[in-house]
């Protein structure tokens, strides 16, 4: 699961026109490959803007983002809700390691800008309320940004293009031949469509304070 989920992570970001930088190479000790960071992004033709990003980033938001770290943690059946983050307490260890401080220092910009901290997640809480207490407690610990399975998938399905051959991906090809076989239906995508009963504001996993 891991390799497909990087897989994901690195084609939304390259389609995006930034450089990825793949942090380890080896696989780690049982147990501690969730420890390092992913990915060392940078965005070439970055930019500038005067509104503050948000935190719960979606595709049209990257064109601000200058230069992160990327933490995935692919727990595709988990929402990470405040009860979720309680019985979890070593989730955020990784923000601790040598290795992921290391890379804070060592990736800032000339001018010395830090990072963007982001976390790649499965989802976060639809309920308002929990969704506020699930940012403010990754606020907290100090990641800066977060990023959805869902948004990556979608958009990566809406950019791939039936006509096109993707013979040096893996991951595009097989959508390319979904989306040729219809089981992609534009503009809606049903395969992505939350189930009934979620509203809109809640599908769209919209930041707490434009809600």
């Amino acid at each position: 699961m891991a390799a497909i989920s990087e897989t994901i992570v690195r084609e939304y970001f390259e389609l995006h026109e930034f450089l990825v930088r793949q942090f380890r190479k080896h696989t780690a000790p049982a147990g501690r490959e969730d420890d390092d960071p992913d990915f060392l992004v940078i965005n070439p033709n970055v930019q500038a803007g005067e509104v503050k990003l948000p935190f719960v980033l979606g595709s049209p938001d990257l064109a601000r983002v200058s230069h992160g770290i990327v933490v995935i943690k692919a727990w595709h059946t988990e929402v990470f809700s405040p009860a979720f983050f309680a019985h979890s307490p070593g989730f955020f260890r990784f923000l601790e390691k040598k290795a992921f401080l290391n890379a804070c220092r060592a990736f800032r910009q000339p001018d010395g800008r830090p990072p963007l901290k982001l976390l790649v997640i499965s989802s976060l809480p639809q309920d308002g309320a929990s969704q506020q207490e699930s940012v403010a407690i990754l606020k907290s610990r100090g990641i800066d940004a977060v990023l959805s399975f869902r948004t990556m998938l979608a958009d990566l399905v809406a950019r791939v293009e039936p006509s096109r051959n993707y013979l040096k991906s893996d991951l595009l090809q097989t959508l390319r031949i979904l989306k040729h076989y219809e089981f992609f239906k534009d503009p809606q995508m049903d395969l992505f469509r939350p189930r009934r009963g979620r509203s809109r504001a809640a599908r769209s996993v919209a930041p707490p304070e434009a809600e």
